[in-house]
This record gives structure tokens, sequence and C-alpha cells, in this order.
């Protein structure tokens, strides 16, 4: 007989370690069931998914196809290790489907079960690279404030936010941060053009800790925890002209941004702009299993697979059921043109939140592209004066209780990552749920009931 949802609750609190709940927190949703964009608890109470679970979701939820997928591979083949000379024929696939979507030279797969793992795999690739080639001394990383980049020790001390960091320090060393591109923040660049002020903070720091000691830079190309900053369009491309006139690798931390979250495959075509390694996650799978994928440049997979190869391996490092459904993910992306629908569906959203949202004096700035926006929450528009949060009542929070609508708190931005199979109507929906707390949130952040 199946729990009900206090029984559930009460299993939940007496036994899970929840990331980021507090012990005393009380209250807890527990899912039972998905399809589409929807959720439905324990208690039957639907939801309306606007963030895909953790920035996935890309298919929707509960996709019978998929499932199949895994079920019968799991008939076929569920594990054999990929370390050594081992493989299996859904993960060969699945490299060369890969390879196929990335931009032009990255021809190279290292599997991965997540992003967290990814990250730290790309750390760890870009020092080898540079000790295979001689330059022992290139063990620096920058990345920048306000970046996340998993809860692993490398990509830990390369998130840019002090919470990852206090009470489990030291962290790695040789991580320098740097200012993030958040053009709505003005008062962060001096006065200067945005992208002006961070290339010369970046030739800056490249100068103080010596060209010749740094191994890479690594920066999500749309950063999402840090509240959907979007960076400006030429950005990127000035980036790597310095990384590449001081031999400095451009790792691309795509764990959110792959997959057609933005319109394309990876952000790092948006931008027009070729990393040195892509990490990706999340949507490769749409979330239906853990799964990472690493897409490497050819001339530095060349470096890292000489003499005994790279000497990093994870159990899970190309698992058959994993790839199988992340092939059938893709077919399903590309059968049904959601690299198409993320930007038009996002347009819409956009839309609909500026009409819904945009005159209300709490609203800053509402920002997308694709299907990742954010709605910037300010006490004062005038001062851009960041909104004060009350933990008791946050809007996110109050949202979801009060209308079904989960969408996430992320530095003083609301964000949505949708399904990339999000209606017209469920655009609106979500609009309308936002609006019907926001216009109740007081400057001090309190929202009144």
């Amino acid at each position: 007989m199946p729990f009900s949802h206090a029984e559930l609750a009460a299993t939940d609190r007496a036994h899970i370690i929840h990331p980021y709940l507090p012990g005393s927190a009380e209250e807890r949703v527990v899912m039972t069931g998905g399809s589409g964009c929807r959720l439905t608890d324990a208690g039957g109470r639907s939801y309306l998914d606007a963030t895909g679970g953790l920035w996935l979701a890309q298919i929707g939820h509960g996709r019978e196809e998929v499932a199949r997928v895994a079920f019968d591979q799991m008939k076929q083949l569920e594990y054999f290790t990929s370390f050594w000379e081992f493989s299996n024929d859904k993960a060969v696939a699945l490299a060369a489907r890969l390879a196929s979507l990335a931009p032009a030279g990255l021809n190279h797969v290292y599997f991965t079960s997540g992003g967290s793992e990814g990250n730290e795999a790309a750390i760890k690739m870009a020092r080898y690279y540079h000790h295979r080639r001689g330059d022992t001394d290139r063990t620096w990383i920058l990345a920048r404030d306000k970046a996340y980049h998993g809860i692993g020790y490398g990509g830990g001390s390369a998130t840019g936010f002090p919470v990852y960091h206090e009470g489990f320090a030291p962290m790695m060393p040789h991580v320098s941060h740097l200012t993030p591109p958040w053009p709505y923040r003005t008062e962060l660049y001096g006065g200067q053009d945005p992208t002006d002020f961070l290339i010369g903070e970046l030739e800056a720091r490249i100068a103080d800790i010596g060209p010749g000691n740094i191994a890479a830079m690594i920066g999500e190309p749309i950063m999402g925890v840090g509240g959907m900053l979007v960076p400006p369009a030429d950005y990127w491309p000035r980036v790597r002209e310095v990384l590449d006139r001081h031999g400095i690798l451009l790792v691309f931390d795509e764990v959110v941004t792959a997959y057609g979250r933005v319109g394309e495959w990876f952000a790092a075509q948006h931008f027009g702009v070729t990393p040195d390694i892509i990490v990706t996650a999340k949507g490769i799978t749409s979330g239906y299993v853990p799964l990472g994928a690493l897409l490497v440049a050819d001339r530095v997979a060349e470096v890292l697979l000489r003499d005994h190869g790279f000497p990093m391996g994870y159990t899970y490092n190309g698992h058959p059921v994993a790839a199988a459904v992340a092939l059938a993910n893709l077919d399903i992306i590309e059968r049904e043109g959601l690299l198409g629908r993320a930007v038009t569906m996002g347009a819409r959203l956009h839309g609909e939140l500026e009409s819904q949202l945009g005159e209300l004096p709490i609203v800053g700035e509402i920002r997308s592209v694709g299907m990742m926006l954010a709605v910037e929450l300010v006490a004062d528009r005038a001062s851009r004066t960041p909104l004060p949060l009350d933990p008791a009542r946050m809007p996110h929070d109050v949202i979801r209780r009060e209308t079904g609508v989960i969408v996430r708190d992320s530095a003083h931005s609301l964000v949505l990552s949708p399904p990339l199979i999000m209606t017209d109507t469920e655009a609106k929906e979500a609009a309308a749920a936002l609006r019907s707390v926001l216009e109740r949130t007081l400057p001090t952040g309190e929202v009144l009931a």
C-alpha cells in the first residue's frame, strides 16, 4: 500500500540530508509523478515545473519512449567498465553523435556521471595537458565571482560564492576569481564599457600571476546560479583572443547551457567561440539518468593520450544505459525541433514576463537567452539596490505554495529554465504566478499575505 503524503514527508525528515535545507525545516514536497512540464506530489497536488528540475528536463517529464530505451538496454547490457581497452556500443555511438554536434575540432569525448565530476576532470585535464608538454608551472585556474562549477574540490574552488568555501577550507590552491560580466550592475565597471573593463582586468591578472603559470580559464557561457548573467556579445570572443595569446586553455562549463537550452546544441555556438574543453551534463539525458560528457579539442586530447593515457576515471564512465538514454534524448530534441522551440518559446515567455512584471517597482531587469530567463529584483530601480530577502517568506517559496509554479531564487533574481516543450498556456501561467506574488512584495523584501 502506498505511503500517504504525511508518511512520506515524515520518512524523508528521518533519513534524507537535503542539500541547503536546515534540519529545523519541517516542510517537504515529495514528488511522485511527472508528465510534460507538470509534476504531482504525494498529496495529489499538481505543479508547473518552470525550473526543469535543476536546469534540465529539456524534453519534459514522463517520456515513455525513453523509459523503454533504458529497459531494453538493461536487458541487453546493464553495465561493464569503460576503463582501459573496454567500451560498449552505446558509448561509442554517443561519442560519435556528440562529436558531430560539437564545434569543429572537438572530436574527443570523456564521459562522467554529472557536472561536478566533469569540472573536476576538466581542471585536471588542463593542468595535465601543460604538464605533459613540459609546462609544469602552469597550475593556476582563472574563474569568476558568482560562478558555479559544482561541489568537488576543484570545481568548488573555482566556484565564486563564499558559502561554498566556508567550513570546507583550505580549498584548492592557485585559483583566482575575476569580476563577472553582469551588464545590469554598471557599478562593477567604474564607468567603463563592461567588456573593456573585464578584458583589462583579465590582462592585468594574467600579468600579475604570470602567463607561464596559468593552465586555464573556466567559465559558464551564461552564469546560471549567479542569476542567469548574460555577457555582452563581444565578451567571449575577446576573452578567447587574450587566452590564445598567452597559451591559456579555455574551458566552457556548459552543464546548464548545452543541449538546446539557449537555442543551439552548445552556447559556444551561440557566442561564436570554440573552447578547448566543453563540460556538459544535465540536458544530455534531460535528467532521466545521470550522465555527463566532456568534449575535448583534438590538440588537447592528443597530448592527454600520450604514453599511458589520461590517468583518471570514474566507475560509471560511458555507462551503457545512460548512453542509450542520451541517444534517445538527443533524437527527441532533434526530431521535435526543440532547439528552435527554445528560441521561440523563450521569446514568448520573456514577453509574458515583461507584460506581467515590467512595470512592478521591484523588478529591475528581465533577461533571457533561449529558455534561460531571470527576473532581477531590486528595492529601488534608480539605485538598483538588490531586494532584501526574508528567509521566512522567500518570493519563490510563496509562488510555489500559492500557485504551484516552481521557480528558483538565485542571487536576488528569480530564474526560470523550463522544459523546452513548454506551451503558450504554461508560459502565461508562469508569468501570472510571478506577478501574483511580486505585486505584493515590498521594497523591504516582505511579501504581504
